[in-house]
């Protein structure tokens, strides 16, 4: 049974069949999926979900398909803990981690959207998909594509990441690296799909694609005991994400699945490079100012954000704030998450660390507040942001007086005391004379 109605306009809410289309004719406004939330309060319910499968789609209700999902069927449920090492490091008494670094297939939050996009794609009876990605969309869709055996192109800045760009030619798509930065690509990519009958995951098909950032955002409430915590820390891209977890906490207050009051103060961190929406919101400006990226936080890097004016609002509207970290900053949030919780983070992660280390020295996030901080990515994908400044190996020839002069010493490592008992000893030595 479907619970979408159609596309209504984000501005002026005029209403649109449920096809691949992006654009209010009437105001160019943005389009979204529109629900009929009557019929799934009937429906729907904690006990339903409780009962699913551990996958993205246990919120099928709240998400844009007319039939059952065909693609993304092992994706999110990733998962969320209580941090303490971490936490003590900020001076937090209750901080938790959304980890989408271990994502299934390819290791970020983008194969929640991508679960999405393509099984509605399917729907919608296309045969072949395409993306502009800074590269963790390249992956997913690429990845997503070939499981549900569909064709696929995708468009990418030509200075992305190594790991990302062989993450993505792996699972043999046609790959088209663009000489220019993401708004270039996705100018581009705007192009063609007007041009060409394919599904575009973020231009003609976006509104069912944005809608499955929300699973993030109805897994940290499910997780957290069906409650929402004080603080959420996001990084912002485009700004969906964020734009998409308020939207999931609003749905679950409305449908009554809070066990309380919905409080979450949502925050957003931008890498120094790249920061127009946080600019935004310092400046409490209603004008997203595009912005020429330059940051080691690449798949941050939109200098013209497609949401950013709806993730301002919603920082506004949950009464969050903003923060703008260095590079140097990114690379030692990165440090920070793994030497205290084990998690190695891209740079979008290192950008949300540092981000609530500003915030919470600013006091814009108290030591008793319950924090959620939203990692996206894995670090095997963004290595060279770290190579230099993680050390290095030490090299030793393979005999214990090396290890000694060039390891022991240099981590003041105790040798072992062997105790003897004195029955031993006396034999010893009488055996010895």
């Amino acid at each position: 049974m479907s619970y979408v109605k159609g596309l209504k306009c984000r501005e002026c809410g005029k209403a649109y069949p449920k096809e691949a289309i992006y654009v209010c004719e009437q105001c160019f406004g943005s389009l979204e999926a529109d629900y009929d939330y009557e019929k799934i309060r009937k429906d729907f319910t904690r006990e339903k979900i409780q009962k699913r499968p551990p996958n993205l789609w246990r919120y099928r209700e709240l998400l844009p398909l007319d039939g059952e999902p065909t693609v993304g069927l092992s994706s999110g449920f990733t998962p969320f803990f209580r941090s303490k090492n971490l936490a003590k490091r900020l001076g937090l008494s209750e901080l938790y981690i959304k980890d989408d670094s271990s994502s299934h297939p390819t290791w970020s939050f983008k194969d929640r959207v991508v679960s999405v996009a393509l099984s509605k794609a399917k729907e919608l009876k296309f045969d072949t998909v395409s993306c502009a990605s800074t590269g963790n969309l390249a992956n997913a869709v690429a990845a997503h594509a070939a499981q549900a055996g569909l064709k696929c192109f995708i468009f990418i800045p030509d200075d992305l990441e190594a790991a990302k760009i062989i993450a993505t030619l792996i699972y043999k798509p046609a790959v088209v690296a663009v000489r220019g930065n993401y708004d270039d690509v996705n100018r581009l990519c705007a192009e063609i799909a007007a041009r060409y009958p394919w599904a575009f995951v973020n231009v003609n098909i976006r509104p069912y694609y944005a809608e499955g950032s929300k699973t993030f955002g109805f897994e940290i409430a499910e997780q957290l005991g069906w409650r929402t915590p004080d603080h959420v820390v996001v990084p912002a891209a485009s700004g969906s994400l964020l734009t998409k977890i308020w939207k999931a906490f609003k749905e679950f207050e409305k449908l009554g699945f809070l066990a309380g009051p919905l409080k979450s103060r949502l925050h957003c961190a931008q890498p120094e490079g790249c920061s127009p929406i946080v600019t935004a919101i310092l400046n409490q400006s209603d004008a997203i100012r595009p912005v020429k990226p330059k940051t080691i936080a690449k798949s941050l890097a939109i200098g013209n954000p497609a949401d950013g004016y709806y993730a301002k609002d919603a920082v506004f509207e949950s009464g969050g704030f903003a923060a703008i970290v260095t590079d140097e900053e990114i690379r030692e949030g990165i440090k920070l998450l793994a030497e205290t919780e084990g998690i190695f983070t891209e740079t979008a992660g290192g950008v949300t660390v540092a981000a609530a280390q500003k915030l919470i020295k600013q006091g814009k996030i108290k030591a008793g507040e319950s924090v959620v901080l939203s990692i996206t990515g894995n670090g095997l994908k963004t290595q060279e942001a770290i190579q230099k400044s993680v050390g290095e190996a030490v090299s030793i020839e393979p005999n214990v007086a090396s290890f000694e002069e060039k390891v022991a010493g240099r981590y003041n490592v105790t040798q072992r005391v062997i105790a003897r008992s004195p029955e031993r000893a006396t034999k010893q030595s009488g055996s010895q004379a």
